[in-house]
């Protein structure tokens, strides 16, 4: 897994990594996510240390018109590699609705 990590970190260069870390943090989505309407499943492991749960998905899903907010206890930033056969569970059942 660390490896995993590393492997992805290493695959563009620090000045993109810092550009996509200043634009994910700085940039004001409020409006983008008001006009979506489709069904969104907003995912989000309530141990994000990256992405705190309250900055991000707490207030992503109030400005989703048709919103759907699945929180993972104990789960982390990387919960996707770390359990996977529970997020793609999720992730279907959610697709098949």
């Amino acid at each position: 897994m660390i490896q995993n990590w590393w492997r992805q970190g290493m695959m563009g260069n620090a000045k993109a990594h810092d550009d996509g870390n200043k634009a994910f943090s700085e940039t004001d989505q409020t409006e983008d996510l008001k006009a979506i309407t489709v069904p969104t499943l907003v995912m989000h492991g309530e141990d994000d240390q990256v992405v705190p749960i309250a900055a991000s998905a707490e207030k992503s899903i109030k400005l989703l018109a048709n919103g759907t907010l699945k929180i993972y206890p104990r789960l982390s930033h990387g919960m996707f590699a770390t359990h996977p056969d529970l997020i793609n569970a999720d992730l279907l059942t959610f697709i098949k609705a």
